[in-house]
């Protein structure tokens, strides 16, 4: 059994541990609450915006055809993984990473795979076994629209100059606080709605589009802005996730925590009141030495 000064020490330092995580988990709550509230309020614009976006997509003939809609033969793909900054939030980076590493050894296999990585966490590990071709670590700093367009323009720009043929997103999708569900989403060419042979309906009603001012303006505006709103609707995702993720991981380690201190405690008082004991028997066998 470990003498009394260890266990001191031990309990001590768990007990410093736990309220650095319990903090750590305060945080990320209050984290976590504003970054709920802003991907459950965009979701369902962007939800919305990629389910038009595929209609008119569907819509689309030879002539018409929007440059971000071409389907070609992929022989470059151009993966983008988007973890955090920071570690100690579970499995939330290690599940990215295994998810790029399955579609660069299965699906993806014999092609040529580049990765965008937003988040240090994920490139740190990439970075040694994947070809990384750019790495951004500031998007979580400033996570505002604005600045996540310009990095979804340049991977527009790419696909149209034809250096992919494919773009894929990889990251964690906001389910709630416990639960984030790790995403591979398709980002370019567009996936079109599936065309149906007789008339779509919904509800009861035919859908009948009417573009205005013209099909061909709405492409060249609503496409981008769209492909722009994926981008950042993921970013959203990840940090949300982000932050749930961490929150139930220091929760968990806060109990562990408590736990491994109580039991510590336990052991101090068992050891403390075994030391007492055998000085008491010392007192007593040292009075009846001098009686006899």
């Amino acid at each position: 059994m470990a003498n009394l000064k260890e266990l001191r020490s031990r309990i001590s330092s768990v007990s410093s541990t736990m309220q650095i995580t319990s903090a750590m988990k305060l945080v990320s709550a209050a984290k976590l609450n504003k970054a709920q509230e802003a991907i459950t309020a965009m979701r369902p614009y962007a939800d919305k915006l990629t389910e038009l976006l595929q209609n008119l997509s569907a819509t689309l003939d030879s002539d018409s055809q929007s440059k971000f809609a071409e389907q070609r033969e992929v022989q470059n793909v151009l993966i983008v993984a988007i973890s955090s900054n920071r570690g100690l939030a579970g499995a939330f980076n290690s599940s990215i990473i295994k998810a790029v590493n399955n579609l660069v050894q299965q699906e993806f296999a014999g092609k040529n795979v580049s990765l965008l990585t937003l988040g240090k966490k994920a490139n740190d590990v990439l970075k040694k076994t994947q070809n990384i071709h750019k790495n951004n670590t500031d998007i979580f700093d400033r996570l505002e629209f604005d600045y996540s367009a310009e990095i979804a323009q340049e991977i527009m720009d790419a696909f149209v100059d034809e250096k992919y043929d494919k773009v894929v997103l990889v990251y964690n999708q906001f389910k709630n606080a416990a639960t984030q569900v790790v995403t591979t989403e398709q980002m370019l060419p567009i996936v079109p709605a599936e065309k149906e042979t007789e008339e779509v309906k919904e509800g009861g009603y035919v859908l009948n589009y009417i573009f205005e001012p013209n099909k061909e303006d709405i492409i060249k505006e609503l496409i981008p802005k769209s492909l722009k709103m994926q981008l950042f609707k993921a970013l959203r995702d990840s940090f949300a996730s982000e932050h749930g993720a961490r929150m139930t991981a220091m929760h968990k380690a806060t109990e562990n925590a408590t736990e491994l201190r109580d039991s510590l405690k336990l052991q101090y008082n068992k050891a403390r009141q075994a030391a007492i004991t055998n000085e008491i028997l010392e007192i007593v066998g040292g009075a009846e030495a001098l009686n006899s």
